[in-house]
């Protein structure tokens, strides 16, 4: 029978002891792998040896062990040459190391957060002590400019308050159709008239409605703020022009114009009056950008063309962009469409005869996709702010059209 190596002998008696073995062998000398007796021999290790982790700057976790014959058993050949192979011993040492980085990482990311956003927090906080201690002279300064500028603060609001209450009053009237009150329609013609009369009276030195012509007021070399006033109160004043137009509109008798007609017209003006605005602020600025003064030099001047030569594009540009859209506008004003056709005696009958809108009988009824049956008046004023069906919401008209209410666009054209 062949016997087996006494280094396997041993290691299979003692494998129980491997823990105790391990502890024994870190004792020993780092920088030898055999022992060396008396007669110089190399004597081999009656167990494996077992490296330590920590060798390097991490442990990794493992542990290595290397098995290797005695020199009994191989004569005078190098351990070397007889190596096993390494067992490896996987510890959770490595995946506890791991995470504890992870944890490091997560934690210093979060302390990253933590100062910026206190960082943030601070700025803001000295922006509120600055602007806390800046008070009273943002105070004082901004009455010095609110007094300096009180007449054209005031005529500002006198402006937008008339604007606003016309805009209100001429809705109302489109939407009340023949129950419109006609004094008031009067009333709101002449107080347009009467405030943009005012207005140029009170300021005759000036010349402002010379800009409506597309002349330049009577201003010497234009500031920034003055270009800024004369293209202010123009563009309410041609608002105020349109909206006069819109109130002789709703004196016309019905038996004349039609409601859905009058709707159209409504479009019209207003889509005209935003043309207007835009084009009559052009004289202005390109005098503002090409006026410095007399004594002017080369560069200055001609600086100045260059910034009015610009400017022009860009209001070229602008009109041009506009143009489809208004050239729709015109199509629609000349075709005036109606989704739906005439309905016939039976299908008023069966729906009894009865408009839903108005609750009276049909006046021109017309059938939609939906086979609901309106009176023509109605279901256009319906359509002038929806485009579905008022019974069951089923689509029925192209996109809303705007306007077409009697309202007006409160958007300033300054440039």
């Amino acid at each position: 029978m062949k016997l087996r190596p006494s280094y396997e002998r041993k290691c299979s008696s003692e494998d129980s002891n491997l823990d105790s073995k391990k502890t024994l062998i870190m004792q020993t000398s780092s920088g030898h792998d055999h022992q060396t007796g008396n007669d110089g021999s190399s004597a081999s290790l009656p167990f494996p040896a077992a490296r330590p982790a920590a060798e390097g700057s991490c442990n990794t976790g493992d542990v290595a062990i290397n098995m290797h014959p005695s020199n009994s058993d191989n004569g005078t050949r190098s351990a070397t040459k007889h190596a096993r192979p390494t067992i490896r011993l996987q510890s959770r040492h490595g995946h506890t190391h791991s995470n504890s980085d992870d944890a490091g990482g997560q934690e210093e990311s979060n302390s990253t957060d933590t100062r910026e956003h206190g960082n943030s927090n601070s700025e803001l906080l000295h922006v509120y002590q600055w602007l806390n201690k800046s008070f009273p002279y943002i105070l004082i300064f901004s009455a010095k400019l609110i007094v300096q500028h009180m007449t054209g603060i005031s005529v500002g609001i006198g402006l937008l308050t008339t604007f606003l209450y016309a805009n209100k009053c001429i809705v109302n009237q489109v939407f009340l159709r023949d129950k419109c009150s006609k004094l008031q329609c009067i009333w709101i013609l002449l107080f347009l008239a009467g405030s943009s009369v005012l207005l140029y009276y009170t300021f005759s030195s000036q010349a402002l409605y010379y800009s409506l012509i597309f002349m330049n007021p009577t201003l010497g070399p234009l500031q920034f703020w003055d270009a800024l006033w004369v293209v202010g109160i123009t563009d309410f004043v041609v608002k105020f022009f349109f909206m006069g137009l819109k109130c002789l509109i709703l004196l016309v008798p019905s038996f004349v114009m039609s409601h859905k007609c009058k709707g159209y017209w409504y479009m019209g003006l207003e889509e005209i009056a935003q043309y207007s605005c835009i084009v009559v602020s052009t004289p202005v600025w390109f005098r503002y950008l090409i006026d410095y003064g007399d004594e002017t030099s080369g560069v200055k001047r001609h600086f100045g063309v260059l910034l009015a030569l610009l400017y022009l594009i860009v209001k070229l540009c602008i009109v041009f962009g506009q143009w489809k859209a208004f050239a729709d506008m015109v199509r629609l004003f000349l075709t005036q469409p109606l989704r739906g056709t005439a309905a016939t005696k039976r299908q008023c009958s069966e729906a009894g005869n009865v408009c839903a809108i108005c609750h009276g009988e049909f006046t021109k009824p017309v059938v939609f996709i939906c086979q609901h049956i309106f009176c023509e008046e109605c279901i256009s004023i319906w359509l002038n702010t929806e485009k579905t069906c008022p019974l069951c919401r089923t689509v029925i008209s192209s996109p809303i059209r705007k306007w077409k209410d009697g309202a007006t666009s409160l958007q300033v054209r300054l440039f």
